[in-house]
């Protein structure tokens, strides 16, 4: 298989780093230049024609896009270590937490770094300023919402370390890049401290 990433991109990192919380080797990992438009070309189009990383090509040269639907794939490949929950109920509150953390945390994020930021102004046209300010007032609202979740239990969907965390851990790197967003800046002293544990981990360097 192989796996198409672009660097500094928070979806791709999510990817990477669930391959490495499962100990899963023999993939090959290709890299996709965002700032030389080389994902918007003709070759990688042909594998994902929305233009975005990470996908994920499949021995037999399917292709599985979105970070989601890919951990989920190999998910079923490599049972173990288990990050996406055992059994119905688990899968279900896990998968919450995991979209919590894509919808109102990574997507703010992202969405605030891609109207505000001059340097993502090629990959993002127009930008709208207003817009990214919003977005990142309303991620900060949401990260105070987890910091109080987070003073209640050590991990996003509870009591064990899931995909959630990943999304969450990434979406949160993404901001410390790029909007030198802190959580403990801003007195969110769980949410720091959740960070910092996680990035602790050896997959948090993939």
């Amino acid at each position: 298989m192989k796996l198409y990433v672009s660097s500094y991109a928070p979806n791709p990192r999510r990817v990477a780093m669930f391959i490495a919380e499962k100990g899963i080797t023999g993939i090959e990992s290709i890299h996709v230049d965002l700032s030389t438009n080389e994902h918007k070309g003709e070759a990688f189009r042909a594998k994902n024609p929305l233009a975005k990383t990470p996908i994920l090509e499949l021995d037999d040269g399917r292709v599985l896009a979105e970070s989601r639907a890919i951990c989920t794939y190999l998910e079923g490949l490599y049972p173990e270590v288990n990050l996406m929950g055992e059994g119905f109920e688990e899968r279900a509150f896990i998968e919450m937490a995991d979209r919590r953390a894509e919808m109102h945390l990574l997507l703010g994020i992202a969405n605030c770094v891609r109207h505000t930021h001059p340097a993502l102004a090629g990959l993002e046209q127009p930008q709208f300023p207003d817009f990214g300010a919003s977005q990142g007032q309303k991620m900060r609202e949401n990260a105070a919402w987890l910091d109080a979740l987070l003073a209640t239990q050590p991990y996003l969907a509870g009591e064990r370390f899931t995909i959630a965390d990943i999304t969450a851990f990434c979406a949160l790197e993404f901001g410390r890049g790029l909007m030198k967003y802190k959580p403990g800046a801003e007195g969110l002293v769980h949410l720091q401290a959740w960070r910092d544990r996680i990035a602790g981990r050896p997959s948090a360097g993939k």
